[in-house]
C-alpha cells in the first residue's frame, strides 16, 4: 500500500513553498512521523513528516522545485522495511534506487531485478596500483644555525618588527649568514603579494546563487517599508549603569529561580511597553484611510539565523514579567535558529526592538516592519566620557535609534516616546515596581 507524501497546509494567506531539501532518498525507510523532506515559505521553513512507516517509493519534485500546498512530492510503500533489509542482505553494494513492486510481492522477484556490480576492466598488476615513493629534488640544508638564528641572533631592529606584526619566523628563510634572518628579509616579506582568497580559489572570479524565498520576502518587504511609508529616524542616548548593576546584583538569584538568565531584552521590552501606553500612535497602523490603535501589545524582535532575517513575537508582552519574558524570547530564538518557528509564532506583532548591538554595531537606522509603525534599534555598549554633576565620569552608553512612520507619528510625539524609554532604562528598578 502507498501513502502519499503531501504538501500540509502552510498558513494564512500562504498557498505555496520550495523544496529546500529531501532528507531522505529513495528507497530509505523511515518511521511515522520522522522528518522527511524540508520545505521553504517566505515566512517559516518547515518539516513535512512521514505519515506511515515504511519506505520512499519515489521523489516526484527535486530540490528547489516550487510547489502548492496539496501538491503530492512522492509516496512511502507502507511496512517497506523488510523489502529493502532483505535486497541489502543479498547485495549490499546495490544501492536501491526505487522498490517499485509492491511489499506484498515475493522478495524473490525484486532480487532478480538486481544485477551484481561488474568491474569495466581488471587490473593486471597488483603493483601497478602502489604508488611511487616521493624523491626530493632539492636537498634542505639542516644545521644547528637554524635554531640559533630564531632566538638568539636576531637584530633588535628585527626583533621589534617581529614583534609589531607578529612574524612567524619558522616560515622565513634569512638570506644572512647561516640562515640568519635580516631586516631586508622582514621587508620583502611583508611587500609580497597577498594570496587569492580561499573563496575565489574555490568558487572563481563571481558565483551566482538563487536567492532563497525567505531572502526574496525580505528584500521585498524592505523595499516595501521605504516606498510605503514616509520613514524619519531619532536617536538618544542611554546610561546603562543602574541596568549593568541591577543584572550583576540579581543575576545568579534570578537564574537559579527562573532558570535563565536575566538579560538586556526584558528591560527594553517592558520600557517599550510603557512608553507605547503614553504614546498609542506608535502601536498603531494605517488601513487605507484610518488609523488601527492596538490596544495589545506584542512585541517583535529581530532573530538572526542563517537563513536570514526572521522577526518572531512575544505576544501579550504587557502581561509578562521579566523572568517570562526571558524564558520566551530564549524559547522562540531557539526555534528560529533551529528552523522550527511556525506562522503564528511570526504574525501579529505591534512593534519591533532590532540588537544590532550583539554584533558590535554603533548606530544603524532600522527599517519598518510593515505594517507596524515604529521599530527601535539597540546598539552597543561602549564607556564613554559624560558630563555627571558638572564634572566628566566615564559611563557604559548605548545609542538608541526610533525609526518610524511620520504619515500618523509626529516628530514630537518620537522625541518624547524614545526620551521615556531612556528615563525608564536609566531608573530600571521603576519597571519592577510599575511606577
Amino acid at each position: 500500500m502507498n501513502e502519499k507524501i503531501v504538501v500540509p497546509a502552510l498558513g494564512e494567506s500562504v498557498t505555496e513553498a520550495t523544496i529546500a531539501k529531501w532528507l531522505k532518498s529513495v528507497g530509505d525507510t523511515v518511521e511515522v512521523d520522522e522528518p522527511i523532506v524540508e520545505l521553504e515559505t517566505d515566512k517559516v521553513n518547515l518539516e513535512v513528516p512521514s505519515p506511515v512507516s515504511g519506505t520512499i517509493g519515489d521523489i516526484k519534485h527535486k530540490d528547489g522545485e516550487v510547489v502548492e500546498v496539496g501538491a503530492v512530492l512522492g509516496s512511502i510503500q507502507a511496512n517497506g522495511n523488510e523489502t529493502v533489509q532483505e535486497i541489502k542482505k543479498i547485495e549490499p553494494d546495490v544501492k536501491i534506487e526505487q522498490v517499485k513492486d509492491p511489499p506484498e510481492e515475493k522478495v524473490e522477484k525484486i532480487v532478480e531485478e538486481v544485477k551484481p556490480l561488474e568491474l569495466e576492466e581488471e587490473v593486471e598488476d597488483e603493483t601497478s596500483l602502489e604508488e611511487e615513493p616521493l624523491v626530493l629534488t632539492e636537498e634542505i640544508p639542516t644545521n644547528g644555525s637554524r635554531k640559533n638564528n630564531l632566538s638568539n641572533t636576531l637584530s633588535p631592529s628585527v626583533r621589534k618588527i617581529v614583534a609589531e606584526n607578529k612574524i612567524d619566523l619558522k616560515s622565513i628563510q634569512g638570506s644572512g649568514k647561516d640562515g640568519q634572518v635580516l631586516k631586508g628579509d622582514l621587508i620583502n616579506l611583508m611587500s609580497k603579494s597577498p594570496k587569492p582568497s580561499e573563496r575565489k580559489i574555490k568558487f572563481g572570479q563571481e558565483e551566482r546563487i538563487k536567492m532563497s524565498r525567505l531572502r526574496q520576502t525580505i528584500a521585498k518587504r524592505l523595499k516595501q517599508a521605504q516606498e510605503n511609508a514616509a520613514l524619519l529616524t531619532t536617536f538618544n542616548e542611554v546610561d546603562m549603569s543602574n541596568v549593568i548593576k541591577m543584572r550583576k546584583d540579581y543575576q545568579d538569584d534570578f537564574l537559579k529561580k527562573y532558570g535563565v538568565k536575566l538579560g538586556f531584552m526584558s528591560f527594553f521590552v517592558k520600557a517599550s511597553i510603557e512608553a507605547l501606553k503614553l504614546f498609542p500612535a506608535v502601536n498603531a497602523e494605517i488601513d487605507g484611510e484610518e488609523i488601527v490603535y492596538k490596544n495589545y501589545y506584542n512585541i517583535s524582535f529581530a532573530v538572526a539565523t542563517d537563513k536570514g532575517l526572521v522577526v518572531p513575537v512575544l505576544k501579550n508582552a504587557d502581561e509578562m514579567s521579566f523572568a517570562q519574558i526571558e524564558n520566551e524570547i530564549k524559547t522562540i530564538s531557539e526555534k528560529a535558529r533551529d528552523g522550527k518557528l511556525t506562522i503564528e509564532d511570526l504574525q501579529g506583532g505591534t512593534f519591533t526592538i532590532s540588537n544590532g548591538g550583539v554584533y558590535g554595531s554603533m548606530l544603524s537606522t532600522p527599517i519598518l516592519n510593515l505594517p507596524q509603525s515604529g521599530v527601535l534599534g539597540m546598539h552597543n555598549i561602549v564607556d564613554r566620557p559624560v558630563v555627571v554633576d558638572g564634572g566628566i565620569k566615564v559611563r557604559p552608553v548605548m545609542y538608541l535609534a526610533l525609526s518610524y512612520d511620520h504619515r500618523i507619528i509626529d516628530g514630537k510625539d518620537s522625541v518624547s516616546f524614545l526620551k521615556l524609554i531612556k528615563e525608564k532604562l536609566e531608573n530600571p528598578e521603576k519597571l519592577f515596581l510599575e511606577i
